[in-house]
Parts: structure tokens; sequence; C-alpha cells
């Protein structure tokens, strides 16, 4: 093993210890009774969201299999997020980084990626993001990260601070240490993958419920148990959803999907920052709209238990977007109809 591939994995590994566990808070929903809701907010990594723990495993996987050099391009099809982390985590071993995403990928994001020295490639729509990566890895001579096909064997499913054996491991003194349910949004279908079969591995009697939003595959795929099926369009909530049935999208580790307007993702983000005083990104929606769905439902059946969902990045990434009501109307509708169920809550 060359010295400098020692020398990266010893600056990623550095980068974990330097960074506290994300917390695990409670939701206090005043009209919610019998059911504990609680969000890991995976929005204070380094990098502000969930990816920043995808990205370091696949810059790990990449490393241990021997895919980089210390010449390497790294190349990503990502609307974001992933992006994001991984051009934190490839300024940090010395590498240029090239995102393939969407024209319509907020600004925000954009600026973060040229903040860690990394550049975008812009393409139509999220249908042409893998083709457009594919092409630039040959032209450039570079490595396709490719987190739709490598997240959901480039982390140990089994533990090694995982985000599954995180949760669980906080949890241990609430009132219902064992949730009924973790509910969990697809991007890759990675962290979905890690959560259900930790879950397994385990022997937890936890169910793993995955959200979907409109414009994507995922719920479809399953349904119907097509792993080949795909659409022509792209999804409106930033992070998740896709055209596509994904390589690291594994269905049979998965208990019950749910698909969720994106309507009522938007109008639930604006309902938690009322409730905790906090912006989060519209997948954060989709997963807690989810979350509030089983939740009425075990309070009909006057079930005592825990639901565990995840805050997955800052909302201030969507000033422009999700934050702004003339954007909102224009490019999803009115929100006022799943504002007024949510209000009920409170």
């Amino acid at each position: 093993m060359s010295n400098w591939i020692s020398e990266s994995l010893r600056k990623i590994e550095a980068d974990s210890q330097r960074s506290a566990d994300t917390h695990l808070f409670k939701l206090s929903i005043p009209r919610l009774k019998h059911v504990d809701i609680y969000l890991k907010d995976e929005s204070t990594h380094p990098t502000g969201s969930l990816k920043h723990r995808l990205a370091r495993s696949l810059f790990l996987y990449a490393l241990c299999n021997g895919k980089l050099t210390d010449t390497t391009t790294i190349i990503e099809a990502s609307s974001g997020s992933t992006a994001v982390s991984e051009a934190y985590f490839a300024q940090m071993i010395g590498l240029p980084f090239i995102a393939v995403m969407p024209r319509s990928t907020a600004q925000r994001k954009i600026d973060e990626i040229a903040l860690y020295s990394g550049k975008c490639h812009f393409v139509d729509k999220a249908t042409d993001m893998h083709g457009a990566a594919v092409k630039l890895a040959a032209e450039t001579g570079g490595y396709f990260m490719d987190q739709f096909k490598y997240a959901e064997r480039a982390t140990d499913w089994r533990g090694n601070n995982n985000i599954a054996e995180s949760i669980f491991a906080q949890m241990k003194l609430e009132p219902h240490p064992i949730p009924h349910s973790i509910v969990m949004s697809a991007g890759t279908g990675g962290t979905s993958a890690t959560l259900g079969r930790y879950i397994r591995y385990q022997g937890h009697d936890t169910q793993l419920v995955v959200v979907d939003p409109e414009n994507s595959v995922f719920y479809d795929g399953y349904t119907r148990k097509d792993p080949d099926l795909t659409i022509q369009a792209s999804s409106r909530i930033e992070g998740i959803g896709r055209p596509r049935v994904e390589k690291s999208f594994q269905p049979d580790v998965i208990d019950k999907m749910m698909q969720v307007p994106d309507l009522a993702s938007v109008a639930t983000i604006h309902w938690l920052e009322r409730l905790i005083g906090r912006k989060a990104g519209a997948s954060t929606g989709t997963n807690l709209w989810g979350a509030l769905q089983l939740a009425e439902q075990l309070m009909r059946q006057k079930q005592d238990a825990s639901i565990v969902t995840l805050l997955c990045d800052s909302g201030t990434r969507y000033l422009d977007t999700y934050y702004n009501p003339d954007w909102v109307a224009e490019n999803l509708g009115d929100i006022t109809p799943y504002s007024d169920q949510l209000n009920r809550w409170c």
C-alpha cells in the first residue's frame, strides 16, 4: 500500500475521531399521546448533512479497494448534499472533485461545493446525471464514485459506528428503547439498507418504513417487485427520490413503504420550524410526515411506542426554494391543506 493511501486513510479516520456523534432529540408534540417521536439530527456533521457519513464510507471504500491515486479526479452524480460532503473529503486528501448535478440544484449547495474547491458539471434533469458522470470520468481518466451503486456496501451494516448502531445506543434509556419503527427516505438506498440489515442482525422488533416522494420510482419498484422500473421524471425533493431503482436500494430489508406528497413534505418542514425554531431540508419533511402518519395509527390503537426518523440537513440550504413562498407556489402549489392537517397536532 502506498504512503499516500496510508496518509489519506489516516486523515479521514482522524476527521471521524474529531467529530462527536450526532444528537437524537425528542419532539414535544402537544396532542401526540403515548407515542414518542425522535429526530436523529444529521445536520450537525461537518458538512451539514447525513451524506457526510456516506461520503466518508465511499472514500474509505475506494481507497481500500485501490481505486484512487494521488492524481485521481473524483466524479460524482449528486443533487447536492453528497457532492458537498465528497468535495470536503476530496479536498482533505488533495484530489480534484467534480459534481454532476441538475441545473435546478439549490445555489447554497453549489456554493458549498465551491467552498471545498469542487467544481460543478450541470445537466438538464436528474435522468441525465448517471450517463454524464460516466462520460466525464472516461474523458478525465477519473473515478466515478457512484453513490447509487456503492452506498449499500461501503458502510459496515453490522456496526462500527454506523447510524443504526448509534440510534439504538442513544435510545437505551428512553421509555420505549426499542423503536416500533424507524422511518427513512430513500436517496441512494444505502442508509435504509444499513438500517434494515442492522435491525435484523441485532434481532430488534423494529420495522423499517421507507418513505418516498412524488416523481420517484422506489415506491412503485417496491410494490411491483420490479428492480428494473424507470420513469422519466425528476424528484422535486432534493436529496431523495430517483428516476430508476438504484443498485443500493435493498427492498428485502424493508418492512413497509409509504408515498408522501411533495406538498406534505414542504408543509411539514414549515410546521417543524414553528415547533423547534429551526429550519430543515424537505427530505426531513418527507421523513417526519411519514412518522406522524404512523404515530396517528398507533394512537388509534392505544399502543405505547417510539418512532425514530432523521433530520437529514439544515434548511438554510433551501432559503431560495422550500422557504420561499413564491417559489413553492410556482413550483409545487398550495401547502395550506397539509399545513391545516399538521396544525391539529399543536
